[in-house]
């Protein structure tokens, strides 16, 4: 049997936070509180609360299987090792899906920001970019991702600072109340927790990470936690400036605000900084959707080809190249707003899976009782998606069991 080529291990701590951070901090604040606020009304900082729940689970079952199981691929990994082959396959083919549609978000959020009249344009450009630098080696990508991320927290420093200031924020616009049902506080966490689904780079980028069974465990809680404090700060701010209903009609919600603050001179920057955040999202992205597709391909449940690593810069070219190619095509075509909703569902599936393999590495309760709430979190958040949503998601996954199906049919015929 031919050895597994190996990827370099060059992340410390403080590279996989900063990695973490870039995934998650753009994709939530620029893409995803418009659509959460129209969903929840004035239920959004609830909605952001479950949200965070669920995640604080899904990400301490992260931690404790990436610590056992440091390799490339995440949850498709330790599907496989704790429940069987066909779960960690259903992982990776769910993330695999979900996590393209939320790199053609990404691309399409940098294209609105920088060009809207040629929105997919732009975000095509982008792709080809940040795929020739994930292509230049994982050390390339973390040095970028440094600078992306602090741009972009000092950004949102200023937008907090501005609207927290300013004569237009009213507490009253942060009343938490149900007026569009506890269905649609559900649905706006659903839709939240693409936000949060960033930690999960740090699993995939597992074959990449120096001493993971201690950088992990350590980096998932740290990167979640500072995102969650950001987002539970550009949240309020935002909503004492704007409410939730302009909140929700908002497609650029951030500029509003600082515009409705009377700080209208802020706006570019503002725009400049969701640019530079979706970046970093995109940029995270394709680093773990490759290294997913790597480890699948290593199953030989994706071409063997993909399998390679670059002889200099020991990253999977093939898989990055082919990644690439298809956000490119998807960044073309697709609706942002739609690819949130797909990208939630599939992601949430993934994690439903994360947290049942976390079930069987203890028999103690307090050991089981977060991935049983994470969970039963995921399941219940992902069917409270839109349903246009929900029927996408589940048509995908079903694609990916009918493919399954052949190819273990095959395989027991040889």
């Amino acid at each position: 049997m031919t050895q597994q080529p190996e990827l370099r291990r060059t992340l410390g701590v403080f590279d996989a936070v900063v990695i973490g951070l870039g995934s998650m901090v753009g994709a939530g604040i620029f893409a995803a509180l418009g659509p959460a606020a129209g969903a929840a009304g004035s239920g959004l900082l609830l909605g952001l609360a479950i949200a965070a729940v669920v995640a604080y689970c899904n990400a301490t079952a992260s931690a404790r299987l990436a610590a056992r199981y440091p390799a490339s691929g995440g949850t498709y990994v330790y599907g496989r090792e704790r429940l069987g082959e066909f779960w960690g396959y259903l992982a990776g083919w769910a993330f695999v899906v979900g996590k393209t549609a939320s790199c053609a978000a990404m691309a399409l959020t940098v294209g609105a920001y920088v060009w809207p009249g040629q929105a997919h344009a732009v975000a095509v450009a982008a792709v080809v970019l940040l795929t020739a630098v994930n292509y230049l080696g994982v050390q390339k990508s973390a040095w970028l991702t440094r600078g992306i991320v602090a741009v972009v927290l000092a950004v949102l420093a200023a937008v907090v600072a501005v609207c927290l200031g300013s004569g237009a924020a009213g507490a009253e616009r942060l009343d938490v109340g149900l007026s569009n049902g506890f269905g649609g506080v559900l649905e706006a966490a659903g839709l939240l927790f693409f936000a949060f689904a960033g930690y999960a780079r740090i699993a995939t980028l597992g074959e990449e990470v120096r001493d993971p069974a201690r950088t992990i465990p350590r980096a998932i809680p740290v990167a979640l936690g500072i995102a969650l404090c950001v987002y539970a700060c550009v949240a309020v701010a935002v909503l004492s400036v704007l409410g939730p209903s302009a909140l929700a009609g908002a497609t650029a919600p951030l500029a509003d605000a600082v515009r409705a603050a009377g700080v209208p001179g802020l706006v570019p920057v503002v725009r400049v900084g969701a640019a530079v955040a979706a970046l970093g999202s995109l940029l995270a992205l394709i680093l773990g959707v490759s290294r997913t597709t790597l480890a699948m391909a290593r199953d030989r449940h994706l071409p063997g080809a993909l399998v390679a690593v670059h002889p200099r810069f020991r990253v999977p070219h093939r898989a990055e190249l082919a990644v690439g190619a298809v956000v490119a095509v998807a960044a073309a075509t697709v609706d942002v707003r739609g690819a949130i909703g797909f990208s939630s569902f599939g992601v949430l599936v993934y994690y439903a899976i994360a947290n049942a393999s976390a079930w069987t590495l203890g028999s103690s309760p307090t050991a089981r009782i977060l991935p049983v709430v994470g969970g039963l979190g995921c399941v219940l958040l992902a069917f409270a998606l839109p349903v246009t949503s929900v029927v996408a998601g589940v048509a995908v996954l079903a694609v990916g069991v009918a493919a399954y199906g052949v190819g273990w049919r095959r395989m027991r015929m040889r």
